[in-house]
């Protein structure tokens, strides 16, 4: 549950974030331009195509990666006037969780060893304080105790995230960044990992940027949503706004590529076709990058950049043509019946 009235955990003012390319002659627009902030208690997704930039925002907001222009505000401090010895103290309360749940162990270390790696390394505890707590978060997170001694092969995929997420429960973050972290479980496995989600943001207060590509996925969890095309957002609004009534063509291009699971005879929606893949993010199109594969795009489309404009309350999106009610009907041609 979000708390609006509360400072931002973490505020971010124009980020930009690039890389060079592979043979070092011109630069890779990961993120362009970005701006938005996380309240306490709030959770909020980030979706997109794979290439969208949405990861490599997740990396920034816990400073695995620098930003290359742009300004992040943590607790209040901003990120570039903190010497580096309050950084690594900051860092903590900001901690990520991954994708692949084997990889983020170590296959030679026991599950307790994992657990009071953190604790260790961020010092101030005896080693029965860090043992005590270790087996406390195993028990928040829905594991027994007895699993502490046990190697990650011992466990299936599910409990393996189930320690990544106790891993960070020490360090009493403030912001958790959970990147796709029910991508590689069974479908089974997914809704009790958000739920426990869930049970922890009630019972601690943490906030959290939950980014992944499966839109309804995201919907379930989120307080407010960003919608994140080829470096930009293109739509960032309150869930049930974005979800039920979207205002960029690529957020309704999302919305009509999620399966229904109707005979085609009940289906009522049409699905939106785009043309094309997504663009290079070393040379972007000119205007709104989303243009080229936009069946509203106009001429001011492609020459014009959209502006990033509040169109509902706390809804915010970047398109010349879209009105509180959305973008005009759906050309004929860009539309055919769902399948």
């Amino acid at each position: 549950m979000s708390r609006a009235d509360d400072a931002p955990v973490i505020e971010v003012r124009d980020l930009t974030v690039r890389f060079p390319s592979l043979d070092g002659t011109e630069e890779v627009r990961a993120v362009d331009g970005v701006s938005f902030e996380i309240r306490p208690g709030e959770t909020f997704g980030v979706i997109g195509e794979s290439g969208s930039g949405k990861s490599t925002v997740g990396r920034t907001l816990v400073g695995l990666l620098d930003p290359t222009s742009g300004s992040l505000t943590f607790d209040g401090a901003d990120r570039a006037g903190m010497s580096r010895g309050d950084w690594r103290v900051a860092r903590r309360r900001f901690q990520m969780i991954f994708q692949d749940p084997n990889a983020a162990l170590n296959p030679r270390m026991t599950i307790l060893d994992s657990l009071t790696e953190p604790m260790r390394i961020a010092g101030g505890r005896s080693k029965a304080e860090m043992r005590d707590t270790a087996l406390t978060a195993l028990e928040k997170v829905g594991l027994r105790r007895d699993m502490a001694q046990r190697y990650p092969h011992e466990l299936s995929g599910g409990q393996k995230q189930r320690v990544n997420i106790a891993r960070v429960l020490p360090l009493d973050p403030r912001l958790i960044v959970c990147d796709e972290v029910v991508a590689a479980l069974d479908v089974s496995i997914r809704g009790e990992i958000l739920n426990l989600f869930k049970e922890l943001q009630d019972s601690l207060g943490v906030a959290y940027a939950f980014i992944a590509h499966d839109i309804s996925v995201v919907a379930q969890i989120s307080d407010r949503i960003a919608v994140t095309y080829l470096g930009q957002f293109v739509e960032l609004g309150p869930t049930e706004g974005v979800i039920d009534a979207p205002l960029h063509p690529y957020t309704i291009a999302l919305l009509s590529a999620e399966p229904q699971p109707l005979p085609a005879h009940l289906r009522h929606r049409r699905r939106m076709v785009l043309e094309g893949d997504i663009p290079s993010p070393v040379n972007p199109p000119s205007g709104c990058r989303f243009h080229t594969r936009c069946p509203w795009a106009t001429e001011i489309c492609s020459t014009q950049a959209p502006e990033w404009r509040e169109v509902r309350p706390d809804h915010r999106v970047a398109c010349h043509h879209t009105t509180p009610d959305g973008p005009p009907p759906l050309p004929a041609d860009g539309a055919v019946p769902a399948t």
